[in-house]
């Protein structure tokens, strides 16, 4: 061999020698630039997620001071606490029932506004709640649900469509006034007036009443005029026996009193109606001579109180309120998710389907709906790690005295970390309790997400 043949191979040799330890250093070059990048995030991470979290396990075993350790106290005092317990209930009916109505409403908007021209549009609308925060909402909705039919949507749609089959009379606040020949109605009478004495043909039934304000009385109402005496007849006037200023004469019909308009009259003998009238403008009626001796009754549909609506903010129904308000902003979100997986669904096998048979419900059931299994997976679980944490819609739209029944693990923990009877050390133990509760869907997210990655 000549010298620079192993002069060559020598260095071949050292060349092989040296390529591992060039690559080991450009595998710790790449990883020294990507901790570099990697930094300012791990840093954010630790100072806004990691340090928080550490720092609130750590509160939790101090009391309302921080100088006294109490270990699991606070833990137990979760347990012990009504108001806690009543808010881990009602988070427990928020992720049971929001998340699953959000995603069922969305799907359904979804499928539908495929088949009809005008969908974008609609998609629109159903989405723009979206775009109003969270306060916004509970104001709105505060608006919504007051139980006054005047301010409050809700009820005044409610008391719009009651008033239609089952009107409110005019006189919910009629009654006798003193020595009135009226007396309370009993048994099927209750809640309306009966006359103490049979009425007679050709003597004039006087029925006074009071407690109606001028302003409500019906339209058209006259001042009130004495019925006239007809042989064979019973007549009578039904009247407001309240002179305003004063100076009217009790059970007498005087010429600045007013009729009652409308009002329902019936003789009543031996337990049945023989007769009924409703009088005039006036406030007179007549009746023939089945009427003669019997008692006069004036119903209780002349007294019905005007249907008001539905507490919606009372203590039974506070919580449905707001999870329909939160289902009305989070509806359009879902809706946006699964129409994306809708659009990513192969026609051919919908259109397979039809043709051998199918209706579009077992479609829908059968094919549609197992297809969207991995969006409606995403869009449930985001929700349902939204809803855990809600606290801007109870907070607003609660009213303070319902606001225990409302509450919600979010608001106790605000409700105790804060205010001139601040317990951090509880507070922070409610805050554990929440994330101990939020780890195991995001961790069920993350296997669900590695496996759809695999696939």
């Amino acid at each position: 061999m000549t010298p620079s043949a192993g002069t060559g191979a020598a260095a071949r040799t050292a060349a092989r020698r040296a390529a591992p330890s060039s690559r080991s250093g450009q595998a710790r070059h790449r990883r020294l630039v990507a901790a570099a990048f990697l930094l300012p995030a791990l840093v954010l991470l630790g100072a806004l997620v990691v340090h928080p979290i550490g720092y609130s396990v750590y509160r939790s075993l101090f009391d309302r001071s921080g100088d006294r350790f109490v270990g699991g106290d606070n833990y137990a005092e979760i347990l012990r606490d009504d108001a806690i317990r009543t808010a881990v209930e009602n988070t427990a009916v928020w992720v049971v029932v929001a998340p699953a109505a959000a995603t069922a409403l969305g799907l359904v908007f979804a499928v539908l506004t495929e088949r009809v021209r005008w969908g974008t549009a609609f998609k629109l609308l159903v989405f723009m709640p979206m775009a109003i925060s969270m306060l916004a909402a509970g104001i709105i909705f505060r608006l919504v649900y007051d139980h006054d039919p005047d301010r409050g949507a809700a009820n005044a749609v409610l008391v719009a469509v009651h008033d239609t089959f089952a009107p409110a009379s005019a006189f919910p606040k009629a009654r006798p006034g003193r020595d009135s020949p009226l007396a309370p109605g009993q048994g099927a009478d209750a809640g309306g007036y009966v006359t103490r004495e049979p009425v007679r043909a050709g003597t004039p039934v006087l029925l006074p009443l009071v407690g109606v304000a001028p302003g409500a009385l019906p339209e058209g109402t006259r001042t009130a005029r004495p019925a006239g005496a007809e042989p064979g007849r019973v007549t009578g006037t039904a009247w407001q026996d309240f002179t305003r200023g004063g100076g009217g004469r009790t059970n007498a019909v005087d010429p600045a009193e007013s009729g009652f308009a409308g009002m329902r009259i019936e003789a009543v003998k031996d337990g049945r109606v023989v007769e009924s009238a409703t009088t005039r403008a006036d406030g007179t009626f007549g009746m023939s001579a089945k009427a003669d001796g019997a008692l006069l009754r004036l119903p209780a549909s002349n007294f019905r109180e005007a249907y008001a609506g539905v507490d919606w903010l009372g203590p039974s129904l506070v919580t449905p309120a707001i999870i329909g308000a939160y289902v009305w902003m989070w509806a359009g979100f879902a809706m946006v998710l699964i129409a994306a997986g809708l659009a990513s669904v192969p026609r051919e096998l919908l259109e397979a389907a039809r043709v051998d048979g199918a209706n579009e419900w077992q479609v829908f059931r059968r094919i549609t709906v197992p297809l969207l299994a991995p969006v409606l997976a995403v869009v449930l679980v985001t929700l349902v790690i939204n809803v855990m944490k809600i606290f801007d819609l109870v907070f607003v739209i609660a009213p303070g005295s319902v606001q225990d029944d409302a509450n919600v693990l979010a608001l106790q923990l605000y409700r105790t970390s804060f205010g001139t009877d601040a317990d951090a050390g509880l507070g922070s133990a409610i805050a554990v309790l929440l994330l101990v509760l939020v780890v195991p869907v995001m961790l069920y997210n993350i296997r669900r997400m590695r496996r759809e990655a695999r696939r």
